[in-house]
């Protein structure tokens, strides 16, 4: 598979009652396809986070959308653009920052979460000099990250009860 330049197009998840920010890397390919957050149908980002609130598992894109909104979640990714081969976070180069002021500005965002190693990377290099906000690594819920079983990942992502509830 050969590195591919990427736009982010779409929008981040978030109203003003916002509290935390989960922010992945850049859409994988699936979710560029679909146009929209954590497409692969093996990825599990939506089955914890609806499983750490107690409510069901969210399938539609306008489902999720108000399961995070309702949860007070706004959702995006550190990544406006790079390049890329395929979903492989470790291929990324030339890469454009989100600007975050976007979310934090109309939000009172109270915690900002990243969804995987290669996301906390990227934003403490190039998002948190302007938002002076750290942020929390959680493990990535991509499928690729098969070493990690349900349990250990649900018990990771509890830690955003206490910023939402």
């Amino acid at each position: 598979m050969e590195i591919e330049q990427v736009t982010h197009d779409f929008d981040p998840i978030f109203d003003e009652h916002s509290r935390i920010l989960m922010l992945g890397t850049m859409p994988s390919p699936k979710s560029r396809e679909i146009g929209f957050y954590y497409g692969h149908p093996r990825n599990r980002f939506w089955k914890v986070v609806s499983d750490v609130c107690e409510e069901p598992l969210p399938e539609t894109k306008e489902e999720k959308i108000a399961f995070a909104l309702r949860n007070k979640i706004a959702v995006w990714d550190v990544l406006a653009g790079c390049e890329i081969r395929g979903a492989e976070d470790s291929s990324i180069r030339n890469p454009v920052p989100n600007d975050m002021n976007k979310v934090i500005k109309q939000a009172k965002i109270h915690a900002i979460f990243t969804t995987g190693t290669k996301a906390a990377q990227l934003y403490r290099r190039y998002c948190y000099p302007r938002t002076k906000m750290e942020a929390i690594a959680l493990p990535s819920t991509s499928p690729a990250n098969c070493r990690m079983s349900y349990e250990e990942l649900y018990e990771a992502y509890a830690v955003i009860r206490k910023y939402i509830l």
